[in-house]
């Protein structure tokens, strides 16, 4: 049964979501505007309840006067007591469709199931920002909850979904920057050519997105700079060890070739990484439980990885 639910919701998306990307043009302002439309609304939909939750708006700066935007998210049950654990969380979407707002029924069920505050930023978007702008406001973010709210990096884990995952990850390969007790990628994008994508297509299509569609919209984002920047084109394998990492990806997208690149990359570095490609699922299938059946066991073991690198079992209810 699961298995069918599964099937027929990536029937759905290849017969309306596959063709509207097909045919939005990013790269005009009304395409652009229609996309964000579209995926908010899918994940408003078919998203998990928002029942209990509660945030609070960030808009401030480092000590060095970098701008940090964003919000605190609690999900139910989840008090605003200062706690020296948290998670910060990069959302995804090309670098150009979404935010903490569509993310944020995603980033509540996060914080409700391990029982701590979530950190979502809101960095600035492509087409109007181009790199680094989205790199630099993750950097920004990060620094902001070490150095200006006093958090240890040995409380914090960092989650991030597709071009999130990207971010969260050359983030944490930059020599100076100090790890988080765990790293929690979903879906994550890490070949932004779209090569490792176009040769998974071969053979199995993404229902919701052709690689050629994807690669336009990361484009806007990358435009004017050379594909083998070290920013861009990470060299996971040969930079740091990254810290220990759990890698979820749907076995019908596309983006299952680069968490299993990417998974390959960190241990070949010496990190720690778990990976599961769940069948059958598609892009970020957690955010999405009212089609998804195995969102919820998925995010179980999301939430169960954090508390044991976090060095505390008891964090939150993860049953």
């Amino acid at each position: 049964m699961t298995e069918w639910r599964s099937r027929s919701a990536n029937a759905a998306s290849i017969l309306t979501l596959r063709q509207i990307s097909a045919v939005l043009p990013p790269e005009q302002a009304w395409g652009l505007w229609a996309a964000r439309q579209i995926v908010a609304r899918i994940m408003d939909t078919f998203g998990p309840s928002l029942s209990g939750t509660t945030t609070v708006p960030v808009d401030t700066r480092t000590s060095d006067r970098r701008r940090v935007v964003g919000e605190w998210v609690y999900g139910r049950g989840v008090g605003h007591d200062a706690t020296a654990r948290a998670i910060y969380f990069v959302h995804g979407s090309g670098y150009a469709l979404c935010s903490p707002r569509t993310h944020r029924r995603l980033t509540a069920w996060l914080s409700q199931l391990t029982g701590l505050p979530v950190f979502s930023i809101d960095y600035r978007l492509a087409p109007r920002h181009r790199f680094p702008s989205a790199a630099d406001d993750v950097r920004a973010g990060w620094d902001w909850l070490i150095d200006d709210c006093g958090k240890s990096p040995k409380d914090l884990a960092i989650a991030g979904d597709s071009a999130g995952g990207h971010l969260a990850v050359d983030l944490l390969l930059q020599p100076e920057v100090p790890h988080p007790a765990a790293l929690v990628l979903l879906s994550p994008l890490l070949d932004l050519t779209f090569e490792l994508a176009r040769t998974w297509e071969r053979s199995r299509r993404d229902p919701a997105i052709r690689s050629r569609d994807a690669a336009r919209l990361v484009e806007l984002y990358c435009a004017g700079v050379e594909p083998g920047h070290p920013r861009l084109a990470l060299d996971v394998s040969g930079g740091r060890p990254l810290p220990p990492a759990l890698i979820h990806a749907g076995g019908a997208e596309m983006l299952a070739a680069d968490a299993i690149a990417l998974a390959e990359d960190m241990r070949r570095s010496g990190g720690d990484c778990d990976l599961h490609i769940w069948p059958d699922q598609a892009h970020v299938f957690q955010a999405l439980p009212r089609i998804s059946p195995s969102a919820a066991p998925a995010m179980r073991e999301i939430a169960s990885f954090i508390a044991n690198s976090l060095y505390d079992s008891s964090i939150g209810e993860v049953g």
